[in-house]
């Protein structure tokens, strides 16, 4: 009996794995969990972990002729899609490379700064699925609340005063919005992690 439940597990599981395509991307607002999810679809699934945060602050400090600071001092949301414009090629490029063309699956990439409308122009959807999340269904004064229990040393969040931290919730709450409203319009999958984060995550990969 074990044997054959099993067995049918494994089989339902291949088959879903043959409806992914070649690249995913995990996009969404900060401490929505996409490092998290991408870490296990790399960790169970075999794709290449890419982390855009990395990469962004690669370019900001050696190439500031892209006009790409993550910190600039304007309005965030045109910031926000200013780098989106900018990164939605560069991941382009990235899969025109051909780079994972031999293997049988290519590259999960997690990035805060990639909108629904830059996807949709640049990114081609038949190699390169998307997924978004954010925290659309919280106040900013749950948000902040959400932060403080998950909030480690190793997040940058930790050492910012308690007033910064809270400018930066309403503003996460207010692009979630945004991202969940963009998501329709184009027709993308959105899902709010504010809370049940694992059971979101189970619900739409299955680990």
């Amino acid at each position: 009996m074990f044997i054959r439940i099993r067995g049918e597990f494994i089989n339902k599981y291949n088959k879903w794995r043959e409806t992914l395509k070649k690249h995913i991307i995990i996009a969404g607002v900060p401490r929505s969990g996409k490092s998290t999810i991408s870490q296990k679809i790399s960790n169970n699934l075999g794709y290449q972990h890419i982390s855009m945060d990395s990469i962004i602050a690669g370019i900001e400090s050696v190439f500031p002729e892209t006009g790409i600071h993550s910190d600039a001092d304007t309005d965030l949301w045109e910031n926000i899609q200013y780098i989106s414009s900018k990164m939605a090629l560069f991941i382009r490029a990235m899969i025109d490379s051909g780079e994972y063309d031999e293997c049988d699956y290519g590259m999960v990439i997690d990035i805060f700064q990639l909108l629904p409308q830059h996807y949709i122009q640049h990114i081609d959807s038949s190699v390169c699925e998307i997924y978004y999340f954010g925290t659309s269904e919280v106040t900013p004064e749950e948000r902040y609340a959400i932060l403080k229990k998950y909030d480690t040393p190793k997040d940058y969040t930790y050492y910012k005063s308690e007033e910064e931290n809270k400018e930066d919730c309403a503003s996460i709450v207010a692009i979630s919005k945004n991202l969940k409203e963009q998501c329709r319009k184009y027709n993308l999958p959105y899902y709010d992690t504010s809370y049940n984060r694992e059971q979101v995550f189970k619900s739409i990969f299955g680990f």
